[in-house]
């Protein structure tokens, strides 16, 4: 799981860092203007905590988002934060649920679900105090990068 995460992470830090660095003519090239469209609040708002909820959904198509997110507001450091955690949280989910259904531990499976609901259910209760985080490592990093300039 943690090589996993780690691979991940890696590539969609990547999709992130060439969003971020070569702008929208590159990332046209991946994302169709009906996609970007429908992502315009995470273009326009930072959004920290529904990015985060983003990646904890299996399935979702992340790489996409890697991209769309380098176009927006999010620093380097706060998509680093999200992402890890967010695909660990998702690649433990899937690795370890797969295989409690793979050899038919189903009441090992409904307490994994359990336990990933309270969790969510955590991150809902607490959702002002992520941003409110979020929102400081934003304010740090730019004022890091006034100061290097």
């Amino acid at each position: 799981m943690l090589i996993s995460t780690i691979g991940l992470t890696l590539g969609s830090f990547i999709a992130f860092f060439l969003s971020k660095t070569f702008g929208r003519p590159f990332v046209d090239k991946f994302v169709s203007k009906a996609t970007l469209d429908k992502y315009d609040y995470l273009l326009h708002h930072k959004g920290a905590f529904l990015v985060f909820i983003l990646f904890l959904i299996p399935g979702f198509p992340k790489d996409i988002l890697c991209y769309i997110l380098g176009l927006g507001h999010l620093s380097t450091r706060e998509f680093l934060a999200i992402s890890t955690v967010g695909r660990f949280a998702g690649t433990v989910l899937l690795t370890v649920g797969g295989s409690y259904l793979r050899h038919h531990q189903y009441y090992r499976f409904s307490v994994l679900l359990g336990i990933a609901v309270i969790v969510v259910f955590i991150v809902m209760v607490n959702k002002e105090k992520m941003e409110r985080l979020f929102r400081i490592w934003h304010i740090s990093s730019r004022r890091k990068a006034r100061r290097n300039k």
